[in-house]
């Protein structure tokens, strides 16, 4: 459903927000992975409106900041000081063309559950019923303290009355205000220019325009939305955690009804700017944030936190935290695992329990199984990094990488000090400390020799339990060792034999015979 005049959306954005008790304008907290003049903004668009403008206030540099990365083509107009409603409405419409004919609609930055199709069923009846100015209603089960809607004859509105100012058969009314409207767009500049102070509030109010072309004989109308929610605000903290906890079920929802398997909706958030294809799978306590999208077939969580992720068909990520990271289909990750930025996994490759990655590029069916820092590494295909190793990448003054080539194998507990290459096909052995680059077909060796120190234990632990232990073992082996001098006991085949065979040849140190 389209309008077919050409429209302009004014975003009202300037308010104080002092019940946030924030630093931060109130239209900059988030839901839902947006903040709340993002969500108004993401909406607005649904209108495909010509002009798009956002009436800043408080915080104006800031919130300005945040809309040139959210939507570079929205204007913004300044509204300088807080004089109502019909003066931030008025500080709008001068940042659209003065000789716009079109339709303007006015909405609110702090309504995040309002939906596009909604703003498109405002406007469309307001093109098909002829309004000068049609405002969007709900009906709720507590009108307390929101103005009420005063029927005319034909289904026009007769007007807006106060909840303050409303008489008590007036109070009855269940239909409300929602502030969001629809004004021919002469209708508006011209109840603009007429609006006054004349109130209690000493303001200029919107409200008043409705009334304006009441007078003037022009037709005002309501379109009532059946779901009263998208018309809640936020001015607190308390209707923020409200607002954002609906917008998650929504969003939930949305996603299980196109396919989503979503074991525990209580415990599972999914951010509105998320894509998740048909059979992924959402296990409990596990969190989507920003422009992670996830492929069919993969299953996420438990316990997992993904931030502008990118995860591939059928992979697996288990009791992980990652961001800006790339996950190929197949892969495998966690549990315990760290993704930071720059990480990209290969297709069936792995990242295993206490895994930190960070600008590291895994390659098709490489392994990273185990206790492993990897820092600016890239690591081949087929390669497999053993428990324990780190990519030594920063020296206190810049950070380096490290190249582990296709189908190398790194050796438990080694660190490679970058900047190093292992080659494809070379072996770096157990317990390396790697400073040289390791050439094809070679394996690296960088480790003290073993020294085994009789004696160290009587002479430096003394009367300690170790020590008694050893104590203890000794005695034990040197009695066999008489009994088996003496012939007092029979000999088993096993120890005949191995007392015949020469000394085994001396292991080199990689424990392959010298």
């Amino acid at each position: 459903m389209t309008s077919h005049r050409p429209s302009a959306v004014i975003v009202m954005a300037a308010g104080q927000g002092t019940r946030m008790k924030s630093a931060t304008p109130k239209v900059l907290h988030e839901l839902g992975g947006r903040s709340l003049v993002g969500h108004a903004v993401v909406t607005a668009r649904a209108l495909a409106p010509e002009h798009l403008v956002v009436v800043v206030g408080t915080g104006r540099e800031l919130v300005e900041a945040h809309l040139a990365g959210v939507d570079p083509d929205v204007r913004t107009a300044v509204q300088e000081q807080q004089l109502g409603t019909g003066d931030a409405v008025r500080a709008g419409l001068r940042a659209v063309p003065a000789d716009f004919a079109g339709t303007v609609v006015v909405t609110s930055g702090d309504v995040p559950l309002l939906a596009g199709d909604t703003l498109l069923e405002l406007v469309a009846e307001h093109d098909k019923q002829g309004n000068a100015v049609t405002v969007l209603t709900a009906r709720v089960p507590d009108p307390t303290g929101y103005g009420r809607i005063l029927p005319g004859p034909d289904g026009t509105v007769a007007g807006i009355v106060e909840h303050k100012d409303a008489t008590p058969e007036q109070r009855q009314i269940d239909e409300i205000n929602a502030g969001i409207y629809a004004f021919d767009a002469a209708t508006l500049r011209d109840g603009l220019s007429r609006l006054t102070t004349d109130n209690a509030q000493g303001e200029l109010y919107l409200t008043d325009v409705l009334a304006i072309a009441r007078g003037d004989g022009k037709r005002v109308g309501a379109f009532v939305t059946e779901d009263a929610m998208q018309t809640e605000g936020v001015n607190d903290r308390v209707q923020l955690a409200t607002l954002r906890a609906e917008l998650n079920r929504r969003t939930l929802d949305a996603l299980m009804r196109s396919g989503v398997t979503i074991v525990d909706p209580a415990t599972t958030w999914v951010d509105r700017t998320v894509r998740l294809e048909q059979d992924v799978t959402l296990l409990p306590n596990t969190q989507l944030h920003g422009a992670t999208t996830v492929a069919t077939g993969a299953t996420i969580g438990p316990d997992t936190t993904l931030t502008d992720v990118e995860v591939g068909e059928g992979a697996t990520i288990v009791r992980t935290h990652g961001s800006g990271a790339l996950i190929g289909a197949g892969a495998s990750v966690g549990p315990y695992a760290y993704l930071r930025p720059g990480t990209s996994l290969g297709v069936k490759a792995k990242i295993g329990t206490f895994v930190e990655t960070k600008n590291a590029a895994i390659a098709d069916g490489a392994k990273v199984p185990h206790l492993t820092y990897a820092g600016d590494a890239t690591i081949g295909e087929g390669a497999n990094i053993g428990a324990g190793t780190i990519f030594a990448n920063y020296d206190g003054v810049e950070k380096n990488h490290t190249t582990v080539g296709r189908y190398s194998f790194v050796g438990s507990n080694s660190v490679l000090v970058a900047p190093r290459t292992i080659a494809d096909g070379a072996y770096v052995a157990a317990g390396s400390a790697v400073t040289d680059d390791v050439e094809p077909g070679q394996i690296g060796v960088a480790r003290g020799r073993q020294r085994n120190i009789n004696g160290w234990v009587a002479r430096k632990r003394a009367g300690t339990k170790t020590a008694k232990a050893a104590d203890e073992a000794l005695a034990d082996a040197k009695a066999t060792e008489n009994l088996l001098a003496d012939g007092s006991r029979p000999q088993t085949p096993a120890a005949h034999d191995a007392q015949q065979q020469p000394d085994p040849a001396a292991l080199g140190d990689t424990g392959e015979k010298a």
